[in-house]
């Protein structure tokens, strides 16, 4: 399969643009200008609001007029991830993308069909003269993926339909009709660094390869977290030699996705640096067997590296210790039998960095318990507050509760049978969707979320399903045509 064989065209074409313009979370500028621009020039009302949202409106086609409004809602803002050793600029350079099979992938990088995908959807829509529908507000959020602050800064009344859309799921054939809510937890160890003792040798471990993966969305699929192998093994070394020292730690990038890559610096007594050589080989070797099914790919690497200051004794030794102790993967499935064993509460360890005289910590907590939520936050906070660890938690957002009855949940049912003669999963997502906040604005808005299928997003083996495009285009129009 080639680019130009690429079905639905028009969607695939506006997709091709989109990733000509840099919009990473909190720099969407460009693409926020492209969009006002594009309504403009096609003659559609366009509005940007004072936080950066965008919203194009179409009227209804003829003999739809009395139809309700539809809005169709995606995120302008992309993950930017990158292979170690793939040289991008997320800020200026375009997304390279290839076709793999039936997969599309891009160059080394995230994709951006997460959310890119539903842009181009609804640009389709909006330039399309041959489909049928009621008026539609085509709404395009802002800074989605760093705390969906686009939709958290939407007032009352920036849309006004009666039905919502939202374009940014990753498994066709499943309709989405509630979310988890989420917060970030941070902490901080602060310290004065010094010498190692008097005849230690300098041992660089480095870790890469994993999978990776959706904080929320894969937290269930038994990937490997970086940070928690790196700290696991330097739990059992601190514990097993004395004069171990820590001077570096570095793993992770981003609050919503799991940490596929990091390092340590420590400095080890002359005496013991081969048993330590020999006992990462011998954890390597146990870690790869523990995710023989799920994370097959991983690179293990110990070298020796230049003497440096290290981190002071204690402090280190704390923040070891909370490393192992920290919660990180499923806490509890949902109870409510309908969202069918869905994950209700998680932690991921996302992000760590040491500097010349602090640890930063980054953590992301989702529940579709709001209390369980808090009850998530106050855990990390208090492992870290143990350890000595400044540490709190973010507001961040709600969750998004399925409604009882719902026309719209019923509309798409039924039209995804009639297309494609089977039932569509309807089920919750254990990741934070813009709809959360929808739900507090605009109480009265009946949503649901679909969208094609997206394998590894928020890494660079992101990439979409292309079959899965035309399928979910086929749906929308039929969708839409019938509400």
């Amino acid at each position: 399969m080639n680019k130009s064989d690429l079905k639905p065209a028009s969607v695939f074409e506006q997709f091709a643009k989109i990733n000509q313009i840099p919009r990473p979370s909190k720099h969407e500028e460009k693409m926020i200008a492209y969009l006002r621009q594009w309504g403009e020039s096609h003659g559609l009302e366009t509005k940007v609001d004072e936080t950066g949202n965008v919203l194009i409106r179409k009227p209804a086609t003829k003999g739809y007029e009395n139809h309700k409004t539809v809005i169709l809602q995606s995120h302008m803002d992309m993950v930017c991830d990158k292979l170690v050793d793939v040289e991008f600029d997320f800020d200026n350079d375009a997304i390279q993308t290839y076709v793999d099979g039936e997969w599309l992938t891009a160059k080394g990088t995230t994709l951006g069909a997460d959310d890119g995908i539903g842009c181009a959807i609804e640009l389709a829509i909006l330039e399309a003269n041959d489909i049928e529908h009621g008026p539609l507000e085509c709404v395009f959020t802002r800074d989605e993926e760093t705390g969906l602050t686009g939709a958290e800064g939407m007032k009352p009344g920036f849309m006004t339909g009666d039905y919502l859309i939202n374009l940014d799921s990753e498994d066709e054939g499943e309709m989405f009709v509630s979310c988890a809510g989420g917060r970030n937890t941070q902490a901080k160890f602060t310290f004065t660094r010094e010498y190692a003792p008097e005849g230690s040798f300098f041992l660089r471990a480095q870790l890469k390869g994993l999978i990776g993966g959706h904080s929320g969305d894969d937290i269930n699929k038994q990937r490997a977290n970086a940070i928690k192998l790196l700290g696991r093994f330097l739990f059992q070394t601190m514990n097993r030699y004395e004069g171990v020292r820590l001077a570096q730690f570095h793993s992770g990038k981003l609050h919503n996705a799991i940490p596929r890559d990091g390092q340590f610096v420590i400095a080890v007594p002359h005496d013991v640096k081969e048993n330590v050589k020999a006992d990462w080989n011998v954890f390597a070797a146990q870690v790869e067997d523990e995710f023989h099914v799920t994370d097959t790919q991983m690179e293990w690497m110990m070298e020796s590296t230049e003497a440096e200051p290290v981190i002071e004794a204690q402090v280190a030794c704390n923040f070891v210790w909370a490393l192992q102790a920290v919660d990180n993967g499923i806490y509890a499935i949902c109870q409510d039998p309908e969202l069918n064993g869905l994950v209700e509460t998680s932690s991921n360890i996302a992000a760590i960095h040491s500097t010349e005289n602090e640890i930063n910590i980054l953590s992301s907590q989702r529940s579709n318990v709001m209390s369980n939520l808090e009850n998530m936050c106050a855990t990390i906070v208090a492992t870290f507050q143990l350890a000595g660890a400044e540490a709190h938690s973010s507001d961040g957002y709600p969750a998004w509760k399925m409604r009882a009855e719902s026309r719209l949940r019923d509309t798409v049912v039924k039209a995804y049978k009639e297309l494609f003669g089977k039932e569509p999963i309807v089920r919750g997502i254990h990741a934070g969707l813009e709809c959360g906040l929808f739900s507090e604005r605009y109480p009265q808005l009946d949503m649901i979320s679909f969208g094609p299928t997206l394998r590894f997003v928020h890494t660079p083996d992101e990439r979409l399903h292309i079959p899965t495009v035309q399928m979910v285009w086929d749906h929308l129009l039929l969708v839409l045509k019938n509400l």
